[in-house]
């Protein structure tokens, strides 16, 4: 049986599916393109260079998205945002099947898709709440966004192996292009609530604003500086330590498959369990399982047989899962629905904009100490960061809040040209 936010809320159903497809094609085109850019004679150094650009314009643009879908029309921006990355994507694509396909190509094809995604992520936090119409909702909403994830992880990498073999990389990536066009077209019949404002204030006033409501909450603040030592020095030993672990001491590729497939199966768990548990204190419970979530690396390099490693990654993964979810829900929750884009930015921002420099420095950091050294310090420094969070006490004592209602159903409001209501 369909879980009851997607029977009830049609136009979350309308969101969540588009996005769920898309989520299977990203999952799938990070398998592609690192094959991509080694079937045109790239190397290794190339393969990193094309990656990094994907991840290099949320350091620019990702407080600039959430100014932006604060004072837009958040549908409109991710319509924009999906046709962008179906053309960027497409052209890589063509570019590859043609034979014509250079590395600057897909650096810079890499880049513009990341670009469009600085101006997505803080647009679809602010957008889904909306399509909401029971507060109960929220968290199993924010549960399935994750299994979206989850299952993409699964389901996407083996997906982008079978078309690859069948398609080639340029193939891989056509097909993914195609997925953005099934999101458009759920997000052209999405009918989210929407709430009037006032005349928008100059751009540097709202970005200013967005920062206010960061600095004057402490529960956010401490939050996003946790979130930052998971993503810059734990989350490394995923992308960059663990594989290399795998091909020195174990079965290479194939430990990591298991690892990652035990990790997957651990964040379906949790997001199924998030579909009916509802914490009292939801970021109180997300820093708990920041804590959790921060032991993969020390998990990794353990030194245990393959199976015991990925046993306890599993159990790793519902923490990760229920983190995630739980911190979007009492952003959703307590931010001003005016606000929550501009505040959700310095999330992606603290996450996929400071990714990158760990993944730099994790390789010559290891190299210097030690890769077993490195892993046991990744989960220290982490969990560390997650009692410090825990420490603070509106992290603990954070109620839960209803769902901001004080919005009108979209068919309410007059949307004819001449107004354009902002959600």
């Amino acid at each position: 049986m369909l879980p009851a936010v997607l029977r009830e809320e049609r136009q979350f159903r309308l969101l969540f599916l588009g996005q769920a497809l898309s989520v299977v094609g990203d999952r799938m085109t990070q398998v592609v393109l690192p094959f991509a850019v080694l079937s045109i004679g790239g190397s290794v150094t190339d393969v990193g260079i094309v990656a990094a650009a994907g991840f290099l314009p949320f350091i620019f643009l990702g407080l600039v998205g959430g100014v932006i879908a604060d004072r837009v029309e958040r549908r409109r921006i991710l319509v924009a945002s999906d046709l962008v990355r179906l053309a960027s994507q497409g052209i890589a694509g063509l570019l590859l099947v043609t034979g014509q396909a250079e590395i600057w190509h897909l650096a810079v094809l890499t880049a513009i898709f990341g670009a469009a995604d600085s101006f997505f992520s803080p647009a679809f936090s602010g957008l889904m709440p909306l399509t909401i119409s029971a507060p109960h909702h929220l968290q199993p909403a924010n549960a399935l966004r994750g299994m979206s994830f989850s299952t993409g992880s699964i389901v996407g990498p083996a997906l982008g192996g079978i078309l690859v073999a069948a398609l080639g990389e340029g193939g891989a990536l056509l097909v993914d292009a195609g997925t953005f066009g099934v999101s458009v077209l759920c997000l052209l019949a999405l009918r989210p609530r929407v709430v009037e404002r006032g005349d928008p204030e100059p751009f540097a006033a709202d970005l200013k604003g967005g920062w206010r409501e960061v600095r004057t909450r402490s529960w956010v603040w401490s939050f996003l500086l946790a979130m930052i030592a998971y993503h810059v020095v734990v989350l490394p030993s995923i992308y960059v330590l663990g594989p290399v672990l795998m091909e020195d001491e174990l079965d290479g590729a194939t430990s990591w498959a298991i690892i990652v497939t035990a990790f997957g199966l651990g964040s379906i768990v949790a997001d199924l369990l998030l579909l009916r548990w509802r914490p009292r204190f939801a970021l109180r419970a997300a820093a708990i399982a920041l804590m959790l979530a921060s032991c993969q690396a020390v998990i990794i390099g353990s030194g245990l047989p393959i199976l015991a490693i990925a046993a306890v990654e599993f159990c790793a993964a519902i923490g990760v899962s229920a983190f995630f979810a739980l911190w979007e829900t009492s952003l959703q929750e307590h931010i001003p629905e005016g606000s929550l884009s501009r505040v959700s930015s310095y999330d992606y921002v603290a996450s996929a904009g400071m990714m990158p420099l760990g993944i730099i420095v994790a390789g010559p950091v290891a190299e210097a100490v030690g890769i077993h050294e490195t892993l046991t310090a990744m989960t220290v420094i982490g969990v560390a960061a997650a009692i410090g969070c825990l420490a603070v006490r509106s992290v603990r004592d954070l109620p839960r809040s209803p769902l901001k209602m004080a919005l009108r159903p979209a068919a309410a409001v007059d949307t004819s040209p001449d107004r354009h209501p902002i959600p």
